[in-house]
């Protein structure tokens, strides 16, 4: 029986967070995509608490014009900003099960553009 795109998914994100997990002195930068909106959160798997998040559909950016990509790069920055309001400089990244391509990775780079090491 064929595996569908979702547990398959799945499959990979229970492989990688077997490795990848947050503290509150290097949290993990948990992405989510779906096929219109793109999601980041800053996860302590310590205490089960969530430190900062930032979406697509937050005010300030859904009003921003460009492609996906474009966008998923200033989803980065903000939830960058946020960590780093928060006194978090270093994290570890999931991706979640998805390919480190296109959108994912432009999130990764403009969360790194504006300061957090990973």
């Amino acid at each position: 029986m064929a595996l569908s795109k979702n547990d398959r998914r799945q499959r990979i994100k229970n492989r990688i967070r077997k490795i990848v997990s947050g503290t509150a002195s290097q949290p993990r930068l948990a992405v989510f995509r779906s096929n219109k909106e793109i999601y980041a959160q800053l996860v302590d798997d310590v205490t089960g608490k969530t430190i900062s998040a930032a979406s697509s559909r937050d005010k300030d950016i859904s009003s921003a014009k460009g492609t996906k990509s474009e966008i998923a790069a200033l989803v980065g920055k903000a939830v960058a900003e946020k960590a780093l309001k928060a006194g978090v400089e270093k994290i570890s990244f999931d991706r979640g099960g998805y390919l480190y391509h296109g959108r994912v990775k432009s999130l990764a780079e403009g969360a790194r553009e504006a300061g957090l090491k990973f």
